[in-house]
C-alpha cells in the first residue's frame, strides 16, 4: 500500500488516499518516487475530457531510486537513479527503429496485457489508472524499462525531475524540433516551466536573439537568466508588432507554449519568410486555430509544426540534459518555484494556474 494524489472526478482537484501497487512483471520497474513535477499537462487531463478513464493517478514528471525489477529487465539495477518520462514506445515499429521514439505507432505495448494481472494500481480490488503510464504523483511508480533513463547519482531529485518532460519538451523543440542553428532569432510565447526551456535550448544551439513573451512583466527577470535578449510585455499592446520592432521582418523561430487559439496564431505572424512557427503548449481537445494557406503557408512559407515532447529520444536527451546540468551549461535551479508536500497538490497547482511560477516539486509525501 502506498499514499498516492488520486483524482476522482475532471474537477482539477487530487484526494490524497491509499491505494496498492503490484509487483513488477516483465520489463517494469519499481520506482521510489523521491521528486514529482506538477506539469500544467496534468493539470488540463484533471480538468478537461481527454478519454482517461476515472479514478486516476497522473504525474509524469518521475525522478527517484529503482526499488525493484521484473524478470525481463535489462537495462536497470536496483539502486539505480532514474528520470522517467510519459514518452512510450515499443522498440521495433519503424518510427523506434528510425529514432524517433516520440513517435512510436504501438505505446501500448509498455502498459500490461495480461487480464489477470491487468493493474499496475488497484484500490479496493478495483484497477486505478496510471495515466502516461506513470502516475508520479505517489510514493511509488511501476513503470515499463523504456519509460525510464538513468542519470547520475550526483544530480538533485528535484531538478532531476524536470528533465522527464518540461527539459526535454522545451529544450528538445528548440534543438530537435526546429534545428535552431548559431545566429538564429528566436520567439518564445509563454514564459512558464516548458517556454524557459526553450529558451535554454535555444541559448545553448547558439541563438543570437531570443525574445521573451509573457503577459506578465515579472517574468522578464526569470527570462533573461535563461537567457532570453529581449522581452515583450504582452498584457501592454500588440506583440506581433512589438516583436516586428524588435526584429523587423520577423524571427526564425516562433514557439507558443501557452495552448491557446490567439497565442498560437501569433506564432505565425513573428515569423519571417521561410521560418517556422512551433506550436508545444496543449490546447482543448475540440481547439482549432485559422490559417491562412495563401499567406502564411504558401506565400510566407511558414513551416508550421506540431511539437510532442520535444522530439526526444529519452534514452540519449535525458542523460545529455543531466551532464550539461553538471557542467553549469544548463539552469535547472531556477526552474523550482518552491518544493511541496504530496498534500500540499491542490494549492499549488492553484498557484500555477495564476502563471506566476515556473515548477512546483513534490519531494516529500
Amino acid at each position: 500500500m502506498m499514499k498516492a494524489a488520486i483524482l476522482n472526478a475532471l474537477d482539477g482537484t487530487f484526494q490524497i488516499e491509499n491505494i496498492d501497487i503490484d509487483t513488477p512483471r516483465g520489463r517494469e520497474v519499481l520506482v521510489e518516487v523521491k521528486a514529482s513535477g506538477l506539469c500544467h499537462s496534468d493539470l488540463h487531463f484533471a480538468e478537461q475530457d481527454f478519454g482517461v478513464p476515472l479514478p486516476a493517478v497522473l504525474g509524469h514528471e518521475l525522478a527517484g531510486v529503482v526499488l525493484a525489477i521484473g524478470p525481463e529487465v535489462r537495462e536497470f539495477a536496483v539502486g539505480d537513479h532514474v528520470v522517467g518520462s510519459l514518452i512510450q514506445f515499443c522498440g521495433h515499429c519503424r518510427a523506434c527503429i528510425g529514432g524517433k521514439t516520440y513517435q512510436c505507432t504501438h505505446p501500448e505495448e509498455t502498459l500490461r496485457d495480461d487480464p489477470a494481472h491487468a493493474h499496475r494500481l488497484t484500490r479496493n480490488g478495483e484497477g486505478v489508472a496510471q495515466v502516461f503510464g506513470t502516475g508520479a504523483f505517489a510514493e511509488r511508480a511501476l513503470v515499463h524499462e523504456n519509460q525510464l533513463a538513468i542519470v547520475p547519482k550526483e544530480l538533485p531529485f528535484a531538478q532531476a525531475s524536470l528533465l522527464g518532460c518540461g527539459t526535454i519538451t522545451g529544450a528538445g523543440a528548440a534543438i530537435n524540433t526546429a534545428s535552431v542553428r548559431p545566429g538564429d532569432t528566436v520567439a518564445v510565447i509563454g514564459i512558464g516551466g516548458v517556454g524557459l526551456n526553450v529558451i535554454s535550448g535555444a541559448q545553448l544551439a547558439g541563438a543570437a536573439r531570443i525574445v521573451a513573451i509573457d503577459r506578465q512583466p515579472k517574468k522578464e527577470e526569470l527570462a533573461r537568466r535563461f537567457g532570453a535578449t529581449d522581452f515583450i510585455d504582452a498584457s501592454a499592446g500588440d506583440s506581433v508588432a512589438a516583436l516586428q520592432a524588435l526584429i523587423p521582418g520577423g524571427v526564425d523561430h516562433a514557439f507558443e507554449v501557452v495552448g491557446i487559439k490567439a497565442t498560437s496564431e501569433q506564432a505565425i505572424k513573428m515569423v519571417r519568410k521561410g521560418g517556422g512557427a512551433y506550436l508545444i503548449g496543449v490546447h482543448a481537445p475540440t481547439s482549432t486555430i485559422d490559417v491562412n494557406v495563401t499567406v502564411d503557408l504558401l506565400t510566407n512559407q511558414v513551416d508550421l509544426r506540431g511539437v510532442y515532447m520535444g522530439s526526444s529520444n529519452i534514452k540519449h536527451d535525458i542523460p545529455m540534459y543531466a551532464r550539461l546540468y553538471l557542467e553549469g551549461k544548463l539552469n535547472l535551479d531556477d526552474l523550482i518555484s518552491r518544493e511541496i508536500n504530496l498534500a500540499d497538490i491542490n494549492e499549488a497547482y492553484e498557484e500555477l494556474k495564476g502563471g506566476s511560477i515556473a515548477r512546483s516539486v513534490i519531494t516529500s509525501f
